[in-house]
C-alpha cells in the first residue's frame, strides 16, 4: 500500500494521469461534435417527415411512393428497350445522287435516293425526269444489295447511305 502511495505522489504518475485526462477530454469533445451533427441531421429529417405521432404512417406513405417510382422506372426501362429494338428498323441512313438521265434535259433533275435502316435494309428510289414525263421506280435493298439490277446512280446512292453516319 505504501508503494502505491509513493507511485501516486510521483511526477511521472501525475503526467500520465494528465495525459489520460487530456485524451479523454478530446474524445469527449469529438463525441459531442458528432452527436450534435447527428442530432442536426435527425431534426432536419424529422422536419421533412412530419410530426412524430404519424411517423409510421408517413414512412409507409414514402415507401409506397418509392415502390411506385420503382415500378414506373421498370416500365420506362422496358419501353426504352422496345424503342431501341424498333429503332434498328427505322430509316437511319440516306444517300442521294442527282443526275441528268437524258442529254436533252437541262440540269440534274433525275435522282436516285436510298433509304436504309441500321442493317442496310430498305429501298432505293429512282426518279427519272424527262421533258414529256417523270417516273419513279422503287427497288428493295437487303443488307446493302438489291435482288434487282440497279443503275450506277442507284448503286452510288446505296453506297452513300451505307457510309452515312445518320440522317
Amino acid at each position: 500500500m505504501e508503494n502505491l502511495m509513493e507511485i501516486v505522489k510521483t511526477d511521472v504518475f501525475l503526467l500520465i494521469m494528465l495525459g489520460i485526462m487530456i485524451f479523454l477530454l478530446i474524445g469527449f469533445v469529438v463525441i459531442i461534435v458528432r452527436f450534435s451533427s447527428l442530432n442536426r441531421k435527425y431534426n432536419n429529417f424529422m422536419k421533412k417527415l412530419g410530426s412524430s405521432d404519424r411517423l409510421e404512417e408517413d414512412l409507409e406513405i414514402y415507401m409506397s411512393r418509392v415502390d411506385e417510382v420503382e415500378r414506373k422506372n421498370t416500365e420506362t426501362s422496358n419501353h426504352v428497350k422496345n424503342i431501341d429494338q424498333n429503332l434498328t428498323k427505322c430509316i437511319q441512313k440516306v444517300g442521294i445522287v442527282r443526275y441528268s438521265a437524258f442529254k436533252d434535259t437541262g440540269s440534274d433533275l433525275s435522282f436516285a435516293l436510298a433509304l436504309l435502316d441500321e442493317n442496310n435494309n430498305g429501298v432505293v428510289l429512282n426518279g427519272i425526269y424527262s421533258r414529256e414525263m417523270s417516273n419513279i421506280y422503287a427497288k428493295p435493298v437487303e443488307k446493302g444489295q438489291s435482288t434487282y439490277t440497279v443503275s450506277e446512280e442507284e448503286a452510288q446512292a446505296i453506297e452513300k447511305a451505307i457510309y452515312t453516319k445518320g440522317m
